[in-house]
C-alpha cells in the first residue's frame, strides 16, 4: 500500500522528509506521564546557576544534512560504508495508528531486496513517541551468490488505536555498501472495503497560471503506477493565458491520452473550477474518488496513490487529506489537516498539532507528538481526496467563487457522517500563507461574506458571537487604515442579507464589481517601487512588547476607542511624505498607533501603498458595520434557515451555474 519513494529532483532541498542519517531520539521523559504537564513551572524559583544548567542541557546537536548515501532510482537507495540511515520520516514512515484507526487492517507487511553488506532494522513507535526495533536482518551478499537477498516480516498493529509509526533503518559494514530497494508496506487485499481496487479523476482548475498547471500535469503523466488507477484528469482552465498554449503541453496531452479532459469555461474562481471537475466525476460515473489538487502546487505522485489507497481501505467512505508544505521552504509542514473554531469562526490546526513544522530541524523521530493519531473537521483543498458517493449525497463545494468553499465542505461531509482524515505521508509543497494578505485586496470580500455563510450554514444560534467577531475584524482593519478593506466587508455583510439565490445569480459577474469597490482609497493605489513616493520620515520595527492574550486585547479596545474619539489633527491627508514605512511582516495593527500616514509593503513584497489615516472615514465605517451586524444578529436564524434550505452545492444547482451564458 505504501511504496518507500525517494526524490528524483530538488532532493537537497527535501531530502529530510525522505530519508535521514541515523542519530539518537531526543527524550522527551513527559511521554511517560502526562501528569507531569499538570502543573506550570516557576522560573522565578530558580537561581542563575540552575536556569544556566536548564539552558545547557536544552541545547541539541545540529542536526546533521543528509549524506553518506545516493538515490539510484525512485525506489532505490545505497548506503557509503559506515552508513547508518533512517527512514523515520514524514514520507516513508508508515502511519500504522492510522491504518489501525480507520480501516480493519490489523497487520502489515514489510518486503523489500538488499545487496551489500550490512543491516536492515524495523522500528515501531507507540503513539507517545516512543520507538523500539521489531526485527533485524543481517545482509551479507558480497560472499554469496551476489544476488539480492529479500527481506520479508508480518508485523502487528496491536495497541496502535492511539497511533504510531513503522520504518526501517538501514546500516552498511565498515568495509562494504548496503543497497536497498523496492520496500512497500503491505496490507491484506481481503479486508479492503472496495470489492476491487478504487479509481480516480484529478481536478485541477486554473487561472493565468500555466506553467504550474502544466508541471502538475506532468508529474501525473510520469507516474506509471498512479496512471493505472487514474481515470482522467479534469484540467479547468478559466484564465486568458491558457495551458493549452504553453509550449510542451501537446507532448503531455498525447503521453495522457483520454486521461486528460480539457475544459474551457468562464471565471468561477476555485469553487467553480473544482466543482466543475466534481461535477463531471459524478455524471461520468466511471471514478470512486475525485482528487481536487491545486494547480501551483508541487507534487509528490505518490500522495496520490497513497490516498487512493487508504480511501479504499477506510471502514466508512471518509475524505482523505494531504498535508501543505511551504514551497519556499521545502521541510516546514505548515499544517496537517484543520479544525473549525465554532466559537471564533476561524481555522487551527488539530488538536496536538502546531503549524510549521519543520522536519530538516525537528525530524518525526524528534517530535513525539507527531506520532498520535489526530482529527480534523476539514482538509484545504491544495490536496483533498472525495469519495464520489459522497458527492451524490451531499453535493458539490458551494458557488462562492474562493475562501472557505474546503472548510464548509469538511463540515458538510462530517455531519453526514464522511469525517476528514489527513494522513501522514501525503502531501504537496504550496505557497504559504505568509505571502498574502487578504484584507489588502479583492480576496477580502469572499473571505468575509464565505465565512459568514459557512456559519450560516452549520451554526444555527450563533448569531451574537458571529457579531462581535464581525465588528472586531472591521475595527482591525481600521486600525490599519485598510479602508478599501473596510468597503469590501460591508458589501460582503450587506450581500449576506439579500440571501442565498443572490449568491448564486451573482457569481459570474462579482468579481468584477469588488475590484471596482475597491478603487479610490489610498491603501488600494500601490506603486512598484519605493521611490516613487517621497522618503519617509521614520521605518518601523517591531515596537511593542509581548502580552498575555487578554493584555493584547485590553490593548486593541484602547486603540479602536482612541481612533473613534480621534481629531483630524491625526489623519495623514495632509502629510507631505509618510510618517513611517512599515515591511509587510509588521503590518499589523499595534505598528499604526499614533500614526497618520505610512508607507507599506505588500505582502508579495512587490509593491507599496502610502496608507493616510482618516478618522471621520473610520467612524462612518464603524457607525455602517454596526447597522449591518446588527441586522445580522437580529435575523440570524432566519437567514441560517434560508441558506440551508436553498440546497446551494447541488448538482442541478451547478448545472445551472455552467449553462449561464454570463460565465
Amino acid at each position: 500500500m505504501n511504496r518507500v519513494v525517494y526524490p528524483m529532483r530538488d532532493a537537497d532541498q527535501t531530502m529530510p522528509l525522505y530519508a535521514v542519517n541515523w542519530h539518537p531520539a531526543h527524550f522527551d521523559p513527559s511521554v511517560f506521564d502526562e501528569r507531569d504537564n499538570l502543573v506550570s513551572a516557576d522560573p522565578n524559583g530558580m537561581t542563575r546557576s540552575e536556569l544556566s544548567r536548564l539552558i545547557a542541557a536544552s541545547r541539541r546537536a545540529a542536526v546533521e544534512e543528509p549524506h553518506g548515501f545516493a538515490v539510484d532510482s525512485r525506489n532505490t537507495i545505497t548506503l557509503a560504508a559506515g552508513t547508518h540511515l533512517s527512514l523515520c520520516t514524514y514520507f516513508n514512515a508508515f502511519p500504522a495508528g492510522y491504518w489501525r484507526y480507520w480501516t480493519r487492517v490489523r497487520s502489515v507487511r514489510f518486503v523489500a531486496w538488499a545487496t551489500g553488506k550490512g543491516t536492515v532494522t524495523l522500528f515501531r513507535s507507540t503513539a507517545r513517541g516512543l520507538a523500539a526495533p521489531v526485527e533485524t536482518f543481517t545482509i551479507d551478499t558480497k560472499h554469496g551468490d551476489g544476488g539480492p537477498e529479500r527481506l520479508t516480516a508480518e508485523l502487528s498493529l496491536k495497541g496502535m488505536l492511539d497511533g504510531g509509526f513503522y520504518w526501517f533503518d538501514a546500516c552498511a559494514d565498515a568495509d562494504a555498501s548496503l543497497t536497498v530497494g523496492d520496500a512497500v508496506w503491505q496490507v491484506p487485499a481481503r479486508v479492503r472495503r472496495t470489492r476491487e481496487p478504487g479509481t480516480v479523476s484529478v481536478a485541477i482548475t486554473t487561472f493565468n497560471r500555466p506553467s504550474y498547471c502544466l508541471d502538475q500535469l506532468r508529474a501525473i503523466a510520469g507516474e506509471r503506477e498512479l496512471r493505472e488507477r487514474l481515470d482522467t484528469v479534469y484540467c479547468t482552465d478559466q484564465g486568458t493565458d491558457l495551458v493549452r498554449d504553453q509550449s510542451g503541453f501537446a507532448e503531455t496531452a498525447d503521453d495522457l491520452g483520454g486521461q486528460l479532459t480539457y475544459i474551457r469555461q468562464g471565471n468561477l474562481g476555485g469553487s467553480g473550477g473544482f466543482s466543475r471537475g466534481m461535477y463531471e466525476t459524478v455524471k461520468a460515473g466511471a471514478s470512486d474518488y475525485t482528487l481536487l489538487l491545486d494547480d501551483d502546487a508541487i507534487s509528490e505522485p505518490e500522495s496520490i496513490l497513497r490516498a487512493v489507497q487508504f480511501a479504499d481501505y477506510t471502514v466508512r467512505p471518509v475524505l482523505v487529506g494531504g498535508g501543505m508544505f511551504h514551497i519556499d521552504h521545502r521541510t516546514v509542514l505548515h499544517v496537517q489537516g484543520e479544525r473549525y473554531d465554532a466559537r471564533a469562526q476561524w481555522m487551527e490546526p488539530s488538536r496536538g498539532a502546531e503549524f510549521n513544522h519543520d522536519f530538516r530541524s525537528e525530524p518525526l523521530a524528534d517530535s513525539p507528538s507527531m506520532h498520535g493519531v489526530r482529527f480534523s473537521d476539514f482538509n484545504g483543498w491544495w490536496f483533498c481526496l472525495i469519495p464520489v458517493e459522497t458527492m451524490r449525497e451531499i453535493g458539490l463545494g458551494l458557488p462562492v467563487f474562493i475562501k472557505f468553499d474546503d472548510i464548509e465542505y469538511g463540515l458538510r461531509a462530517k455531519r453526514h457522517g464522511f469525517p476528514t482524515v489527513s494522513l501522514p505521508g501525503v502531501a504537496v509543497w504550496h505557497m504559504g500563507w505568509h505571502d498574502k494578505d487578504p484584507a489588502r485586496g479583492w480576496e477580502e470580500y469572499f473571505q468575509v461574506r464565505n465565512r459568514w455563510v459557512c456559519a450560516l450554514l452549520h451554526y444555527p444560534n450563533a448569531g451574537r458571537a458571529a457579531a462581535f467577531r464581525m465588528l472586531y475584524e472591521e475595527a482591525n482593519l481600521g486600525l490599519r487604515m485598510l479602508y478599501s478593506g473596510m468597503e469590501l466587508s460591508q458589501l460582503a455583510l450587506a450581500d449576506l442579507l439579500k440571501g442565498p439565490e443572490y449568491l448564486v445569480e451573482s457569481l459570474p459577474t462579482k468579481i468584477a464589481e469588488v475590484r471596482k469597490a475597491r478603487k479610490g482609497f489610498t491603501d488600494s493605489v500601490t506603486y512598484s517601487s519605493p521611490l516613487d513616493l517621497p522618503e519617509p520620515d521614520d521605518h518601523a520595527d517591531r515596537a511593542w512588547a509581548p502580552a498575555g492574550a487578554r493584555e493584547v486585547t485590553k490593548r486593541g479596545m484602547k486603540a479602536v476607542l482612541a481612533a473613534l474619539r480621534a481629531r483630524p489633527r491625526a489623519d495623514g491627508a495632509k502629510d507631505e511624505a509618510p510618517q513611517v514605512a512599515i515591511p509587510a511582516r509588521f503590518s499589523i495593527w499595534p505598528s499604526f498607533i499614533g500614526v497618520r500616514s505610512a508607507m507599506v509593503t505588500s505582502a508579495d513584497g512587490d509593491s507599496v501603498a502610502w496608507f493616510r489615516r482618516d478618522s471621520r472615514l473610520y467612524r462612518r465605517n464603524m457607525r455602517k458595520c454596526f447597522n449591518l451586524v446588527r441586522h445580522l444578529a437580529r435575523d440570524w436564524k432566519r437567514l441560517s434557515k434560508e441558506y440551508r434550505a436553498y440546497d446551494l452545492p447541488s448538482l442541478k444547482t451547478w448545472e445551472r451555474i455552467f449553462k449561464n451564458p454570463k460565465q
